[in-house]
């Protein structure tokens, strides 16, 4: 899934009009789709095809774990680095520089 908001970490990234040509090709010959997948960033989000059912089955997984209530929080760990640091970018909070070293702990999905 690519959208503006996404391009924020990528120093060497093209502008967003260039790329947003290419995606609306991409998007008429079948190749992605467009439309909102992620709540919270504004403007057009593409995304593949495997990706819209990937993230539809897991809204529909989320909604059930909501009706079941569960009372266990999942933890994770991942290096300020790594490409899921979306802190500050989807996430809310400030964003992290990849090099300032260290992790960002989520606490369900959240930064902690």
């Amino acid at each position: 899934m690519i959208f503006r908001d996404l391009l924020a970490r990528e120093a060497l990234a093209p502008p967003w009009r260039e790329i947003l040509i290419e995606l609306r090709r991409m998007e008429a010959r079948g190749e992605i789709r467009g439309g909102r997948f992620v709540a919270g960033p504004g403007g057009e989000q593409y995304a593949l095809p495997e990706a819209v059912d990937l993230l539809r089955a897991v809204r529909r997984e989320a909604a059930q774990s909501l009706d079941r209530l569960s009372l266990e929080s999942e933890t994770l760990d991942i290096s300020v680095a790594d490409p899921l640091n979306l802190n500050g970018i989807i996430l809310p909070g400030p964003r992290l520089s990849a090099l300032s070293g260290g992790y960002l702990r989520l606490k369900d999905g959240m930064a902690a």
